[in-house]
């Protein structure tokens, strides 16, 4: 894992379910981490394993570290492949520190501006969940409360301000980091939402040009996003899963994403510190 980012266990015939995935899970001994403050809408299944992104098949997830957009964020993250994708759906990791690199390289100033000022998310949510919506998770299941009061309580521990709508709300995060120094690799690393948010937090709450900024509020420029997602997308490997795939990836090591696909497909996830 230190020096990959990420490993594929394929081939073990005696993971072949969402329960069989979750003993997995917890024989590798990381702490669990809540999924507190994250934007996709997710259904827990058993034990420490939810769905991942339920997103409808059609539409690709950008290339994302888990939980960028938030201060507390899982270090490792495991797939599982229940259902292998009739066509598609393969799930691309690149590496975080190259990134990082070529986008230095590229636009230092830039970059320079990031580690200056960060970024800040902003996502309006309903209060129920949207499952035709990326970033369609409500505000009840996000804060795991129809208490407003606890939901603030819950958001301000996240750093996170709050503004109540007649349907929904207003979330607020940041300024926070766009780049992180990896200690154990000794290297920075690219830990956003960034692109995530800036081509894909779309829905009929949402407009994604609007949802993340420099964190003084000035907007991004689009031609350096649209650059950076052709960056990640040439530097990328993406594997076709196979069932009982288990890929477990270390989150401040690389970024991930999804490509479209044809029904069937079911991958499962869970979230570790």
């Amino acid at each position: 894992m230190h020096e990959t980012g990420a490993i594929l266990f394929r081939g073990f015939s005696s993971v072949l379910s969402a329960s069989e995935f979750n003993d997995v899970v917890e024989a590798f001994g990381f702490e669990e981490l809540p999924y507190v403050g994250g934007a996709a809408p997710r259904t827990n299944v058993v034990g420490r394993v939810f769905t991942s992104n339920e997103s409808p098949p059609d539409q690709k997830i950008p290339f994302h570290h888990e939980m960028a957009q938030v201060p507390t964020f899982p270090l490792k993250v495991f797939f599982f492949c229940e259902v292998e994708p009739k066509i598609g759906g393969e799930t691309p990791i690149v590496l975080s520190h190259v990134i990082y690199d070529k986008m230095k390289q590229k636009y230092p100033e830039f970059v320079d501006r990031l580690e200056e000022h960060g970024l800040i998310y902003t996502r309006v949510l309903g209060e129920g969940d949207d499952p035709s919506s990326p970033i369609g998770r409500g505000w009840v299941s996000t804060f795991m409360t129809k208490d407003k009061a606890v939901a603030e309580e819950r958001a301000a521990k996240l750093g996170m301000t709050l503004e109540w709508t007649d349907d929904g709300v207003k979330t607020v995060m940041g300024p926070i980091p766009a780049i992180k120094f990896d200690e154990t690799r000794q290297r920075k690393i690219w830990f956003n939402s960034m692109v995530a948010a800036y081509t894909g937090w779309e829905d009929a709450r949402n407009d994604p040009v609007k949802s993340v900024t420099f964190g003084d509020g000035t907007p991004l420029p689009a031609h350096v996003i649209h650059d950076c997602l052709k960056i990640l997308e040439e530097e990328s490997v993406a594997i076709p899963w196979q069932k009982g795939d288990v890929l477990l990836l270390d989150n401040l090591a690389v970024l991930h994403a999804r490509r479209a696909f044809e029904p069937p497909r079911r991958v499962l996830a869970s979230l570790c510190k």
